[in-house]
């Protein structure tokens, strides 16, 4: 028995050996792969999701700040929320199985990953950009708000973006004391996700500005009314319909139900693929899985690297190298 499907087997007894195995043996017959990353990889780095409704920021549904209309009534509010989720996933690290997709991208020429996540983990896990196409955005790209202004900026990670959206402080702490003056301001820090803190006021000529024409700068993710990128979506397009087919679709921490997510596994399918899902919870995709598909039910962190060894390898110590 190989030793990554003891790995696994050990820390999930639930997960068959003879699973781990034949999953081993088609990825070595793999050339081209897709995988469809969710919110659940993001978790696995301690970063908090606001998905869906019910998915409240203090009395706020998260989706009713993620549109454009609620940019242009309350732009200090938004971009509130934005960098509160900007520094948040600043100060969680990728995972194990951001670093695994990473290696396994920069191995497999023909690996196409679509990743539904704004958080910027998997560029920071040094994820190649030709092979991470990102369907909603990043917290960490910017544009303009002015519709007739084309300016972008990717890969912004100043945080805050603009002084004015630093977070509060404590301001009751004693800074006579010793402890006080020793202690960094991300200790001191107030959580503005909870109700009970006061929300800074912050005005319009305080957030961030356009250098190009001195509009309004706007977080560069896909609001709900907004279209998908098109880019993204002719790639993927263009990598389901090549002639060579798909040999398997990963997907990791999304149940796929939202198009056009959603039909990408039937797609994949229907050219071939064989469909592996890993996920913490029973949540299968549309369609569910067959006999010939794989469910790794646990936490993607763990589970992918060791899916992915024989192709990558010993992934110790690759945090230090990106």
């Amino acid at each position: 028995m190989a030793a990554s499907t003891t790995r696994l087997s050990t820390l999930y007894p639930h997960i068959p050996p003879s699973a781990i195995e034949s999953f081993h043996a088609h990825l070595a017959s793999s050339t081209r792969v897709l995988a469809l990353l969710g919110a659940g990889l993001s978790a696995s780095s301690g970063l908090p999701t606001f998905r869906g409704a019910g998915g409240l920021w203090r009395t706020h549904e998260a989706t009713d700040l993620a549109t454009p209309q609620a940019f242009s009534a309350d732009p200090g509010l938004v971009w509130q929320f934005y960098s509160y989720r900007r520094h948040m996933a600043l100060n969680v690290k990728p995972n194990m199985a951001h670093y695994a997709l990473a290696e396994f991208a920069k191995k497999m020429p023909g690996f196409q990953t679509l990743s539904q996540n704004v958080d910027g983990l998997s560029p920071r896990a040094g994820h190649p950009a030709e092979q991470l196409k990102l369907l909603h955005g990043s917290l960490f790209d910017v544009k303009c708000h002015n519709f007739f202004c084309n300016y972008v900026e990717t890969a912004n990670y100043t945080d805050p973006i603009v002084p004015a959206l630093a977070l509060p402080t404590d301001e009751d702490v004693d800074l006579t004391t010793n402890a006080a003056r020793e202690a960094s301001r991300e200790a001191r820090e107030l959580d503005i996700a909870d109700i009970s803190v006061a929300l800074p006021d912050v005005p319009e000529t305080a957030l961030p500005h356009c250098p190009s024409c001195g509009g309004l700068l706007r977080p560069g993710v896909v609001w709900f009314g907004e279209s998908l990128p098109a880019g993204v979506l002719e790639t993927v397009d263009a990598f389901l319909e090549d002639p060579l087919g798909v040999d398997l679709i990963l997907v990791i921490g999304t149940s796929a139900r939202v198009f056009p997510a959603a039909g990408y596994i039937e797609i994949a399918r229907s050219r071939g693929a064989r469909v592996a899902v890993i996920n913490t919870e029973m949540d299968l995709p549309p369609g569910q899985l067959t006999k010939d598909d794989w469910f790794f039910q646990g936490d993607a962190a763990v589970i992918v690297p060791e899916l992915l060894r024989p192709v990558v390898g010993d992934l110790e110590g690759v945090e230090e190298k990106l």
